[in-house]
């Protein structure tokens, strides 16, 4: 029945999400959701919002939540814009801060919903190569454009953007805004929030999907310049006033207070990383620099999809990008529990040592 689709739905290329296999034992390295659950406190909140309240719209504002990032991050509300996961935010960025006649620029291996936006608001968009070692160099970026995003670290390949390289790039583009996507920056990297002060085209998005275990209740926020909040305010207006329910603003508000649940997690990710490195490097692995909750990783010689395929054999799933062609021989790997990671480190052995004795 696509006789009847738009000009617009024929012509996208949805972004394809994470798997979510039904398997039994399964050990999931895919999504790079937390291996931890949330904290008391944010499962104290949510059961506090069961009741009659429900029958009531939430607050279209989401005031205590911004509240609570505001102090998070020593910004003011007006500086917070919140949605339904930071995918909802990002889209709303597209729309009201990146569709203009000159093109957005963003890596070319970057987070593959970038060029889905563009797809659908059709705006122009030209792909930056990363450089011979896969990272990103903002001295690319000082060219014409009618905006600029990049994750930091970049997804997939975890690599981080220190924060003078950045605010080099600020103060080289002012005629734009820049949007830095810091979803994994928690685990290792220093957020360029404190930039938004001398810089008002910095737009800077967060998840609470991954280092506050929330990806299951659908909540991100962007900070930035009051006016860059109001254009983003004003699309939501007028595509859903209501983007978070009663459910997910009490228990990201409650989150967000929780700093020491959150800190002790992303401690937890961050030790289990540096010993899953390690031993993928004794057994030979090329592992990328990473301040993620995830690695990227090639063994030298073998494809990807192969590595991906063996893990699947054993109920341990990564993920596989085979376009470019440049990262195909890497898989992606998300950090989970130590024991998840040690059961993981165990079974490449076995393949790398099945594929030395061939």
């Amino acid at each position: 029945m696509s006789r009847y689709w738009s000009k617009v739905v024929h012509g996208l290329t949805p972004y394809v999400p994470g798997e979510q296999p039904k398997l039994p034992n399964l050990v999931k390295l895919n999504t790079n959701e937390s291996p931890y659950g949330p904290s008391r406190k944010v499962l104290e909140a949510l059961r506090a919002e069961v009741g009659d309240t429900l029958r009531l719209y939430p607050d279209p504002r989401s005031d205590k939540l911004r509240a609570a990032i505001a102090r998070r991050h020593d910004v003011t509300p007006q500086q917070v814009f919140v949605g339904n996961g930071s995918d909802e935010v990002l889209a709303h960025v597209f729309l009201a801060l990146l569709k203009h006649d000159a093109p957005v620029l963003f890596p070319d291996i970057t987070y593959s919903f970038y060029p889905v936006y563009c797809g659908l608001y059709g705006i122009a968009h030209e792909p930056v190569p990363l450089d011979a070692d896969f990272q990103i160099d903002t001295a690319d970026y000082l060219r014409p454009n009618g905006g600029i995003i990049f994750p930091n670290p970049n997804a997939p390949t975890g690599q981080f953007v220190p924060l003078p390289a950045i605010e080099r790039l600020l103060k080289a583009n002012t005629a734009s805004v820049v949007v830095v996507d810091e979803a994994y920056v928690d685990f290792g990297g220093e957020s360029c929030v404190p930039l938004v002060r001398q810089h008002a085209q910095l737009l800077v998005t967060h998840t609470l999907s991954k280092s506050y275990s929330l990806a299951g209740l659908r909540v991100g926020y962007a900070i930035g310049h009051p006016d860059l909040i109001e254009a983003l305010n004003r699309v939501k207006d007028s595509f859903n006033s209501y983007p978070l329910d009663r459910f997910a603003q009490a228990g990201a508000t409650a989150a967000m207070e929780d700093v020491a649940y959150y800190s002790a997690m992303c401690q937890k990710v961050i030790a289990t990383r540096h010993t899953l490195v390690t031993g993928m490097q004794d057994l030979g692995f090329e592992v990328l620099p990473s301040a993620a909750n995830f690695i990227f990783a090639r063994f030298p010689g073998r494809d990807g999809a192969d590595i991906a395929a063996k893990l699947r054999e054993r109920s341990i799933i990564v993920r596989h990008f085979a376009h470019p062609p440049r990262i195909a021989p890497f898989v992606r790997i998300s950090i989970g529990t130590d024991e998840q990671c040690a059961g993981l480190a165990d079974a490449l052995r076995e393949i790398v040592y099945t594929n030395r004795n061939k």
